[in-house]
């Protein structure tokens, strides 16, 4: 308990699409209770949207939904966000349990200073405005895991507000074109993480773990539907999803069995479900019709958090004792989008290159250091980085920490490629030697196995020669006007050399015989 936790709120997302058919694995409820609209939605920092606009067939009523994401984030801090008590992931069950995580009378809450850096760091990452003034609240509920019978939040005055994550999603056929896209983020606000209970089904029991709650990431989601232009749908929340992919199949379903609920006359209840990711559908778990009172008040033993900037700054003020604001944003890293424009710019590669150089980890540090390490053109350090490498990780479902190739191995090679000694095809004999972690260099692979290219112009004019005196169809085709003819002459001189000789070269001795 008073694990440190960043919780993001924000407005809904729309997506207009049309009627989608689906099955269900739930009951239907009894069309009852309140069809109030949702009118306050969750943040969503979503990576790309789950739903592309569809034609509604004839006599078909389009239909648009409304997602909101709250996201729970544990923050990297050696200790809680009131406590001075360890955060560990794994640890023995209630080893890392102050006083006041135990809610026992006297104790009192002390603000963690690395949360709210934190906090402030990830406001200013998602374009939020950073409130200078800031106010702890309590929400009381009475549960097991919450002993004190309520938890320390922000929910008037939250550290940071009105924020926005842009992002872009792949489009086309091939996926090639990207489309930029922005979510809006409400708020951001430091909160105090409950207890974990662990439900004991053969006694009927449950027990109680108050070193922390679930996870490093957990998410809620709220959806509804409705007609374009008529007021917002009842809302259901689907609690505490814990990753991305289930995320995703959680809404989809959750958006399919509304419609289908309402084109079938029912009615959807505002209410808490779950997704079984074995069956993948969510399930209800209670309504929400009598709307809990949370019974908010200000807490009386945190005074209001105080942020400065540069110009806000008392004089003489100890850096100890206060949190500067401008501080924080020089220790920003470089974002993502600054870091996908600053390529395209420099290194004129494509859009979605950028993008896959910094989904997948440790990927465009490595790309960076070949570069700097190579004479190669950056297009064809992108083009081995993001199909060659790239492709021998995913086939052997290895991290790019895990590869036994090198930076500067793969600098080398293309170094060779770069400087005409070997061809393409042995640049891809000397990587897979690469990859069988021998420990060579490229250079000695290439010299143990002669992969150099052929210097020698007069044995490749005359072992074009003999290739077509031994394929005389092919050269009478070619004489006939079928461009395709020549390419398999210069296969046969290719593999003739083992792939020792240059393409072009061996293309410019053919058409110079065939026309002399």
């Amino acid at each position: 308990m008073a694990a440190p936790m960043l919780r993001w709120v924000g407005r809904g997302r729309l997506w207009s699409f049309a009627r989608v058919d689906g099955g269900s694995c739930h009951r239907r409820e009894a069309p009852t209770g309140s069809t109030s609209n949702w009118i306050r939605g969750q943040s969503s920092v979503a990576q790309q949207p789950l739903y592309t606009t569809q034609k509604p067939r004839k006599g078909e009523h389009k239909w648009a939904a409304v997602v909101g994401l709250e996201i729970h984030a544990q923050i990297s801090s050696n200790s809680k966000l009131f406590s001075g008590s360890q955060v560990r992931f794994s640890a023995p069950p209630n080893s890392l349990v102050s006083f006041f995580d135990a809610s026992l009378p006297g104790t009192l809450p002390v603000l963690n200073r690395r949360c709210v850096e934190a906090a402030v760091m990830t406001g200013l990452a998602l374009n939020c405005h950073i409130n200078k003034k800031s106010l702890f609240d309590r929400k009381h509920y009475f549960y097991a895991d919450l002993p004190a019978g309520y938890q320390i939040t922000q929910q008037r005055l939250p550290i940071a507000v009105n924020g926005s994550l842009t992002y872009g999603v792949c489009a086309g056929k091939k996926q090639s074109q990207v489309i930029p896209k922005t979510v809006r983020i409400k708020q951001i606000q430091l909160e105090q993480d409950s207890g974990k209970s662990l439900h004991d089904d053969l006694r009927s029991q449950t027990l109680i773990d108050l070193n922390r709650a679930e996870g490093q990431l957990r998410v809620d989601a709220n959806i509804s539907v409705h007609h374009p232009g008529e007021p917002l749908g009842v809302r259901t929340e689907v609690k505490n999803l814990n990753s991305i992919r289930f995320l995703a199949k959680a809404i989809d379903y959750e958006i399919q069995r509304q419609i289908n609920e309402l084109e079938n006359g029912g009615e959807i209840l505002n209410e808490t479900r779950s997704f079984h990711y074995q069956l993948g559908c969510t399930m209800s778990m209670r309504d929400k019709e009598g709307k809990q009172d949370y019974r908010f008040m200000p807490e009386p033993n945190l005074p209001p958090l105080v942020l400065y900037d540069a110009t806000s700054l008392p004089a003489g003020a100890d850096p100890q004792q206060v949190i500067n604001i401008d501080q924080i944003r020089e220790t920003l890293p470089e974002l993502p989008s600054v870091t996908r424009e600053r390529l395209v710019q420099q290194y004129g590669m494509l859009l979605e290159h950028s993008f896959t150089l910094l989904n997948e980890v440790g990927l465009l540090e490595f790309f960076q250091n070949v570069i700097k390490e190579t004479r190669a053109e950056p297009k064809k350090v992108t083009s081995w980085v993001l199909n060659t490498f790239l492709g021998y990780l995913k086939q052997q479902n290895l991290a790019v920490s895990e590869s036994p190739v090198t930076p500067s191995a793969l600098a080398e090679l293309l170094d060779l490629l770069d400087s005409r000694t070997i061809s393409s095809a042995a640049a891809k004999q000397v990587f897979e030697e690469l990859w069988k972690r021998e420990g060579k260099t490229p250079g000695q692979i290439v010299s143990e196995k002669q992969l150099e290219l052929m210097e020698d112009r007069g044995a490749l004019e005359q072992l074009c020669h003999s290739m077509m005196e031994a394929h005389p169809q092919v050269v009478m085709d070619l004489k006939k006007g079928n461009p395709r003819a020549i390419n398999k002459l210069i296969g046969l001189v290719r593999k003739a050399t083992q792939s020792r000789a240059d393409p072009a070269m061996i293309k410019e001795i053919l058409e110079k015989k065939l026309s002399s």
